[in-house]
């Protein structure tokens, strides 16, 4: 790719990037968010189409100049996005095939479907029915379907953006040695993440993009490459920390859980969360480790107004008096507030602009007799674009043009703006780049030191560490541990996640 420029109204997301890939190598770009990492893989792979940008592209030899993704599927690049594009209610083999279908006679020939993906699924990895509905397999296997649909459409270059953002430890690993078994096939990869270890063991060769400009490439075989080394091309700077400076002021309990129990909303034999039991103290922040499937966005959900499976039993107290949590409506009114985990299918409506989405949770504080008063919106909105540090030149943009840690500050606006007292957040870094981590973590501290309660559910446990006053670890729905800030290391916490006995 040479001297590729890309401008959106307002915006230049690329401004002459240039980028050289070898055949048969992984190849990791690495940027803060809004670094224009997705803008140029979507030129490359046709769904930014020629004519919308500048610059040339030249792919085994040949200039291409790629109208629609169709285009450059045909010449073998296939580009897997970080939202997967998999229908739910469609089975594995209807994916794979989707759009793509062996026909036989002018009818699709489902056998011979499901014989192919059988293949391809053998090939990825995935051990399951290709009958299988996509609703009902994790995120790790519906990634593995993405793969093989890839090579249905027989792939030589691959680009996959934060293939294993949402993926556990040990599917993340199935996926990296996924992508060594493709080189030996001579495959090409491109890898757009945030997870420098994983760029560091499985990268070829690394390019770096900052402000939609290309810093460096670095070939990893001459040995200088460290994360320390990727994130000053990355920010510009050199970051001394990875969390900010924090002596945190800890006062009285003021939530309490006793005994929650919560069923499975369809599996009527499967708890949950199994007579959990945790506090918070004004000003602190309190993580939740645990290994994925652990329950611990099934605790934080049905916490916040039972908004995840079969309340059984149990009881919330606040300020040491018991509350009656039954809705999210009620949890709000009771000062409890929850940023999901995945913020673009429920933290936010993408719809939206800005300004209607910070103000979405509590409109009555901006309603005079049942009117939106518009200008106090504007100002709210306003008020947290600049103290959250949102990338945007007005807050009229729409949400969905924003990078993935813009967009996650809108939603910490959002919440904010409601006053809790009590703020859950669920993965609130998944996805997101080093320099916006450091600012969301400054902005928790500073949550915590305005005398709110803090619950951090992360599956990186260096973030529950660097960030945590104490940490309760859980597995298979109980809580089977509680960890001082002091005592915490690595060994501890994975212990405790994976023994369902409490632990002092």
């Amino acid at each position: 790719m040479r001297s590729i420029t890309k401008e959106f109204p307002g915006v230049r997301a690329l401004s002459d990037v240039s980028l050289v890939v070898e055949a048969g190598e992984i190849h990791a770009i690495c940027g803060e968010n809004g670094a224009g990492k997705s803008t140029l893989m979507k030129v490359l792979s046709g769904v930014h189409p020629y004519g919308t940008y500048s610059g040339e592209i030249v792919y085994q030899g040949q200039p291409c100049r790629f109208g629609d993704i169709r285009a450059s599927e045909h010449a073998g690049i296939v580009i897997i996005h970080q939202e997967l594009a998999l229908v739910p209610g469609m089975s594995i083999t209807e994916n794979i095939f989707l759009g793509n279908e062996p026909r036989r006679w002018g009818r699709i020939d489902w056998k011979a479907a499901n014989h192919k993906a059988l293949e391809l699924m053998r090939l990825v990895g995935l051990e399951e029915d290709p009958d299988t509905l996509i609703k009902d397999i994790g995120v790790g296997k519906q990634q593995l379907v993405e793969i093989a649909k890839a090579f249905a459409k027989d792939v030589k270059l691959l680009i996959l953006d934060e293939p294993t953002a949402a993926l556990n430890e040990n599917d993340s690993q199935h996926l990296l040695d996924l992508l060594r078994g493709f080189k030996q096939r001579g495959i090409t990869s491109i890898m757009i993440s945030h997870k420098l270890n994983e760029v560091e063991a499985v990268a070829d060769a690394i390019t770096i993009l900052r402000d939609g400009r290309t810093i460096e490439t670095i070939k990893v075989a001459g040995g200088d490459v460290d994360e320390d080394r990727i994130v000053r091309g990355m920010v510009g700077r050199d970051l001394q920390s990875r969390f900010p400076e924090h002596e945190p002021k800890i006062g009285e309990v003021f939530f309490e859980v006793r005994d929650w129990t919560v069923r499975h909303p369809i599996s009527a034999e499967r708890l949950v969360c199994k007579n959990s039991n945790f506090t918070v103290r004004r000003g602190e922040i309190v993580g939740f480790a645990g290994l994925m499937g652990a329950g611990r966005t099934e605790l934080a959900m049905s916490v916040f107004g039972r908004s995840y499976g079969v309340h059984l039993g149990g009881k919330i107290f606040k300020d040491g008096r018991e509350v009656d949590i039954r809705s999210v409506a009620d949890a709000i009114k009771n000062g409890l507030a929850y940023v999901s985990e995945d913020r673009k299918a429920i933290g936010l409506n993408l719809l939206d602009d800005i300004k209607t989405s910070v103000v979405a949770a509590k409109l009555s504080k901006i309603t005079r007799r049942g009117v939106l008063d518009e200008a106090a919106q504007y100002h709210e909105a306003e008020s947290y674009r600049k103290s959250l540090r949102i990338k945007t030149p007005t807050v009229d943009e729409p949400v969905t043009r924003l990078s993935g840690g813009n967009q996650q500050k809108v939603v910490l606006a959002k919440w904010m703006f409601t006053d809790p007292d009590l703020l859950i957040l669920d993965e609130p870094t998944r996805g997101i780049d080093v320099g916006a981590k450091y600012e969301i973590y400054g902005i928790i501290q500073r949550l915590a030191d305005e005398g709110r309660g803090v619950v951090l559910i992360s599956s990186e446990l260096p973030e529950l560490i660097g960030l945590c006053d104490r940490i309760y670890t859980v597995a298979e729905g109980r809580i089977t541990g509680e960890v001082a800030r002091r005592d915490a290391d690595p060994e501890l916490l994975m212990k405790r996640m994976t023994s369902t006995r409490r632990n002092a």
